[in-house]
């Protein structure tokens, strides 16, 4: 810890932990260590990371000038190889590099493999990038090195968890998160490992039942609540209750008193569009959204946002400033930026925008011709699988309007066979049935749909 006095550890050692847990507290504990030791070489690589995880442009850039003015004056011939490797790790992703500065986070977790804040920095920026191997792999090659009573083992576990999950490891997710809740309950993460599992296959009832029985552990006072409602949201929309959904919306999605940060707008973005590919538009509910992107004002500087701020304007009926937004991308393009965004907006935001645009635009067909060719590409831009699929949904609401039956029916098998409990896809197979099929095969898939949103499946 160079440059950090004994009156300095202590605060450091609460922000890492505050950080472990998501606790909105980490950005006041984080000045705390910077307030005791301006110098500390830990304290500043913390706050660089903080700049970036929350995808805040703006957070982004005063991290970068903040800590820019520290490295002109620091002399790293006397730093540790470690603190040597965080500050190229951090400098990295505040220049826009995301895919050097996973790799660096990636050579401090073999090389000190219980460097916490190595490889929580490192599973965010997989999460961020959509790498579903490392998001796994990163924290199962250091578990061993861990010793059971390590008091942060608990959080360890909870994002290996989510790792498994996204790489399709469903029962040992769980199990495994389970594990994690065990030694913490409150482990907000590790809640929403085992949430994600329950997505993934069609435990929408057990999702519910979970997260009803732990509401004291996840429902307020952490960064990663309205996420979870998200969640909470996403299994009552499986279940048929749109009224309650619509109810968490308003209580905790977005509301008056929302902060207004991009993770949280785009959580409500993404529950309102899986509404509107259901023609039920909430004409108002999109115009305050839309309002609040629209206040953001943001620069080219993270793909996955972009496409949510799209949605918004879309469901809102604002074309034209979803129009504005693309064409400012494409714009920022042409100037070639060294930054990774680059390719996640010209490989996979642009297309994904300009077919969200169409689909609004009720272009079915070149909303299809769009994400076709990016579907199985959709996490190179970031997100989960859970977040990814309303542009997934998108891709099989366009099929079925532009008519493309072959193509519709080609999606919702590979769909339901990867996902047999999950009443969206039997729904939209007898939409499919009804309008070019087979009269009993859409009455048996309604009633198989029927049968999953009540429970009785």
């Amino acid at each position: 810890m160079s440059h950090t006095g004994a009156e300095a550890v202590a605060p450091y050692e609460q922000a890492l932990d505050d950080l472990l847990f998501f606790r909105p507290r980490v950005a006041e504990s984080a000045r705390s260590v910077l307030d005791a030791a301006p110098r500390s070489v830990m304290g500043q690589v913390l706050a660089a990371y903080l700049g970036v995880l929350g995808t805040e442009e703006k957070d982004a850039v005063a991290a970068r000038g903040g800590f820019g003015r520290f490295r002109s004056g620091l002399d790293t011939e006397d730093l540790t190889p470690r603190e040597r490797m965080h500050l190229a790790a951090a400098t990295a992703w505040l220049d826009g590099d995301l895919r050097g500065a996973g790799r660096l986070l990636g050579e401090i977790g073999i090389a000190f493999p219980r460097d916490a804040l190595a490889l929580f920095a490192g599973h965010q920026h997989d999460f961020l990038t959509g790498d579903a191997q490392r998001l796994r792999d990163r924290i199962g090659g250091a578990l061993d090195a861990w010793p059971q009573d390590d008091p942060h083992l608990g959080p360890l576990l909870g994002m290996y968890a989510f790792g498994l999950e996204e790489s399709g490891h469903y029962a040992h997710a769980e199990e495994v998160g389970l594990a994690a809740l065990d030694r913490h309950p409150g482990d907000v993460w590790g809640i929403h490992g085992v949430v994600h599992t329950y997505e993934m296959r069609g435990r929408f009832t057990d999702g519910i039942r979970f997260l009803d029985a732990r509401q004291q552990d996840w429902a307020s006072g952490s960064l990663l609540t309205v996420h979870n409602w998200w969640h909470y949201a996403l299994y009552s929309l499986e279940s048929g209750d749109t009224a309650r959904v619509l109810e968490i919306y308003d209580a905790a999605l977005h509301h008056e008193a929302s902060a207004g940060v991009a993770m949280e707008l785009l959580d409500a973005a993404a529950l309102l569009w899986r509404l509107y590919l259901a023609e039920d538009e909430q004409s108002a509910r999109w115009a305050r959204l839309a309002d609040a992107w629209e206040s953001r004002d943001d620069g080219p500087y993270y793909a996955f946002n972009d496409a949510h701020a799209v949605m918004a304007y879309v469901g809102a009926g604002r074309i034209a400033r979803a129009e504005r937004l693309v064409q400012e991308r494409e714009d920022w393009l042409v100037g070639e930026p060294a930054v990774d965004n680059r390719a996640m907006t010209a490989v996979i935001g642009l297309p994904v925008c300009r077919a969200l645009i169409a689909y609004g635009r009720r272009d079915h067909a070149r909303a299809v011709d769009l994400l076709l060719p990016v579907r199985h590409r959709l996490h190179e831009f970031g997100g989960s699988h859970a977040q990814r699929d309303a542009i997934q949904r998108t891709l099989v609401e366009a099929a079925l309007c532009a008519g493309r039956a072959e193509l519709a029916r080609t999606l919702l098998s590979e769909r339901s066979r990867l996902r047999p409990l999950c009443p969206y896809n039997w729904s939209a197979k007898a939409r499919l049935e009804e309008r070019f099929g087979d009269p009993a095969r859409a009455a048996a898939a309604r009633e198989r749909a029927a049968a999953q949103a009540s429970g009785r499946a």
